[in-house]
């Protein structure tokens, strides 16, 4: 690894922040105008949350296939080509004449956002390696953090003069500034001597061991498992804080950046602690906050208990997750440098085609039932802490 200073880190950290904010922007953004759209297009709760899931899929799908090829081509043209579908696919979603379209376009959408966040992680890779990579994709993560807070509020400001489609106008420019970004300002990080070569069958047998690898996978399911919990915190609290606790869009947007403080904070507590405590040790103290945070979320919602309640809780639970997602990756990914897009990939489709699965399931009781949604965070994070257990012990 090349010497590089800890301004140039951090400002590189805040280059690659930006495009794994990617992400939670083109999740986050439009769940104040979920109700709305839903009126918009006759449709129900669950159907809204359909064009969720499939943003999903695409996101873990296009991982998969976006991550392997720039462990072919690079890391620079794959994400240059990737941001301008992106940014077209926005632009479709904006002007979508039925419910049909919009899924349709978001499965695009998100495969092609799926770029910016698994390149963004293979760089990490590229450049740094232990403690340090540790310490680099913390910063990542604090800096990509700051767009649970800011997409909800951002939606909930759009759409306080502007109807659902402004939104997707938003994020076509968003696209724009991130292709210029990769033109102008990323270099490619993998040097042509270090790429995989395009063989189909010897990239199968690298992800087939990658799956049978046990250490790998029991960090990749912690992490998945975490995620999949989350997302569905994503698709059904706009219906929760909205139509059970009757808030309006802006008042959502505001509570829902409030809990993204706590992925922050998760992510700041990892950074200063690198180094100082042993990963594994601070990844289970994670993962017991986190069980215990989603069973008091889950008894909050069988109690029927008051707004505050639900709203302390998942804060608890959101900072598990700022302290578990970068270890969890950086003990997974560490030891694959050889591959570390590919691997990148795998750490990234789990929690979306996870999260695929638990999005929709949150809205099966109607618009006006939580239990489902607390059934499915406490079940995710106790998943997570059993994967964690048995296959990192084992391994």
């Amino acid at each position: 690894m090349t010497q590089i200073t800890k301004k140039q880190s951090f400002r590189f950290a805040l280059i690659l922040g930006v495009f794994s904010a990617l992400g939670p922007f083109t999740f986050d953004m439009y769940l104040p105008a979920f109700p709305e759209m839903a009126e918009y297009f006759n449709t129900s709760a669950s159907s809204i949350q359909g064009s969720l899931t499939a943003s999903l899929l695409g996101v873990g799908l296009g991982q998969i296939i976006i991550g392997t090829m720039s462990d072919v081509y690079g890391r620079r043209t794959p994400l240059f080509i990737s941001m301008i579908v992106f940014t077209l696919a926005s632009l479709a979603c904006a002007f979508a004449p039925n419910i049909l379209t919009l899924v349709i376009m978001r499965f695009i959408q998100g495969f092609a956002g799926a770029a910016g966040l698994v390149i963004s992680r293979a760089i990490a890779r590229d450049l740094y390696s232990g403690v340090e990579l540790t310490k680099f994709f913390a910063m990542i993560v604090l800096v990509s953090s700051v767009a649970p807070l800011v997409a909800p509020l951002s939606g909930g400001m759009i759409l306080s003069f502007t109807p659902w489609m402004g939104v997707f106008i938003f994020l076509t420019g968003l696209g724009v500034l991130l292709t210029a970004m990769t033109f102008f300002r990323l270099k490619e990080t993998l040097p042509k001597e270090k790429r995989v070569p395009a063989n189909l069958k010897k990239l199968a047998i690298n992800f087939g061991n990658l799956l049978r690898n046990k250490v790998f996978m029991g960090y990749a399911l912690t992490q998945g498992l975490m995620m999949s919990g989350i997302f569905a915190y994503v698709a059904g609290t706009p219906f929760i804080y909205q139509k059970i606790h009757g808030v309006s869009p802006q008042v959502f947007s505001i509570l829902f950046a409030v809990n993204g403080i706590a992925l922050i904070i998760g992510a700041q507590v990892v950074n200063r602690l690198a180094g100082k405590m042993k990963a594994l040790r601070l990844l289970r103290i994670g993962l017991i906050l986190a069980v215990i945070s989603s069973a008091a979320v889950f008894i909050v919602i069988l109690a029927n208990g008051p707004l505050y309640a639900i709203v302390i809780t998942l804060f608890c639970l959101l900072f598990s997750l700022g302290v578990i997602n970068p270890i969890a990756f950086t003990l997974a990914i560490e030891t694959q440098g050889h591959i570390a897009g590919s691997a990148s990939a795998l750490l990234g489709v789990l929690p979306f085609l996870l999260g695929s699965i638990s999005s929709p399931l949150v809205g099966i009781a109607g618009e006006y039932s939580a239990i489902p949604f607390g059934i499915i965070i406490f079940t995710s994070t106790l998943l997570a802490a059993c994967a964690n257990i048995f296959l990192v012990r084992k391994g």
